[in-house]
């Protein structure tokens, strides 16, 4: 089973991902772990995109996941974190496998650009945190894992710059959704991390 967790930035997606595949036993992939997971020659061209500050090409990002795939925490099933991003990758993923189901992780513009705001990354493991909501940091901004400082991106200290990057979602991404309506299962974002999972394990039930 290959289940999909698509959302605007901020939604809580990749929080929601890792807790219902470790609740689930189901691999939790996302296009940001693997291209820091990347070795040898895949990663040096993906170092090469990223260094000129351009996007990685979808099919390199294709091999990576194919590749993921096969590995035996896959056996029981996949959720796919903040991929496809658009119809254009949608129709890649279809090639090496069948979306069986979708969970839209839905918050309003507001709701996003208040959380991105108080968004803390770490640049080792990638985690990130919320100072103004969850989850936050045990130690102000200091990776709970790593215990090194936290860093927030600079777009997501410019209020225009994050509408730009969710109009860019509402342009893109949402097309995904419209095409797999079917398979799409809504859920409110702006509850609390708690009640979102019992509400997406709820609609779960009986399928995994």
């Amino acid at each position: 089973m290959i289940i999909l967790f698509i959302g605007p930035q901020a939604s809580g997606k990749g929080t929601q991902a890792k807790i219902i595949a470790k609740e689930k036993n189901l691999a939790h992939i996302s296009t940001g772990n693997l291209l820091r997971a990347a070795q040898g020659k895949l990663k040096e061209k993906i170092d090469f995109y990223i260094l000129k500050g351009s996007l990685v090409p979808d099919e390199l990002i294709l091999k990576l996941l194919k590749e993921r795939m096969k590995q035996p925490d896959c056996e029981n099933g996949i959720i796919l974190d903040g991929y496809p991003r658009n119809l254009e990758q949608a129709e890649d993923l279809e090639k090496i496998a069948a979306i069986d189901r979708i969970f839209e992780i839905n918050i309003s513009d507001e709701t996003a650009k208040k959380r991105l705001m108080g968004r803390w990354n770490c640049r080792n493991c990638g985690v990130a945190y919320n100072i103004v909501t969850a989850p936050k940091p045990k130690k102000d901004k200091i990776c709970d894992l790593c215990h090194i400082p936290l860093f927030q991106r600079e777009d997501d200290k410019d209020e225009e710059a994050i509408q730009e990057r969710l109009d860019i979602y509402h342009k893109e991404t949402e097309p995904v959704l419209e095409k797999y309506k079917d398979k799409v299962t809504r859920i409110d974002g702006e509850k609390s991390i708690e009640k979102i999972t019992k509400d997406i394990l709820k609609k779960l039930m009986g399928d995994i």
